[in-house]
């Protein structure tokens, strides 16, 4: 479990951007990660608040996830390997209360509670 809060902020210009809070304030930075198609996102950029409350956090979206259909973006804490956030892109035939985008999300969270039982599992051989 976090102690970490994902607040957003906005989308625009193809960037997304949050707040995070509950980091110790001792400066010390928080291990976040964004994945896209269980791929760690290398354009994320975390700046410190001006009084060590807060991080801000800005997520530079890919180019070549700017497709038709669902693009889903998980935002962890890698510390506890918690999911903090998600965002999703939906491109192309729009329908309403589509579905496709909380498919999309439940098998990235799959995915990465794979990859955390995997992990249990050789921890505890």
């Amino acid at each position: 479990m976090s102690d970490l809060t994902l607040t957003k902020i906005r989308l625009r210009n193809g960037m997304w951007e949050g707040r995070i809070t509950g980091a110790p304030t001792t400066g010390k930075r928080p291990d976040i990660r964004v994945t896209y198609l269980d791929q760690i996102l290398e354009e994320v950029e975390l700046v410190e608040g001006g009084d060590s409350s807060y991080w801000d956090i800005k997520i530079t979206i890919p180019q070549h996830a700017v497709a038709d259909g669902v693009q889903t973006f998980l935002i962890i804490d890698h510390a506890t390997d918690t999911k903090l956030g998600d965002f999703s892109l939906i491109a192309g035939e729009a329908v309403s209360d589509d579905l496709r985008a909380e498919v999309e999300l439940l098998r990235a969270e799959l995915d990465m509670l794979k990859r955390a039982f995997r992990r249990h599992c050789l921890e505890t051989m």
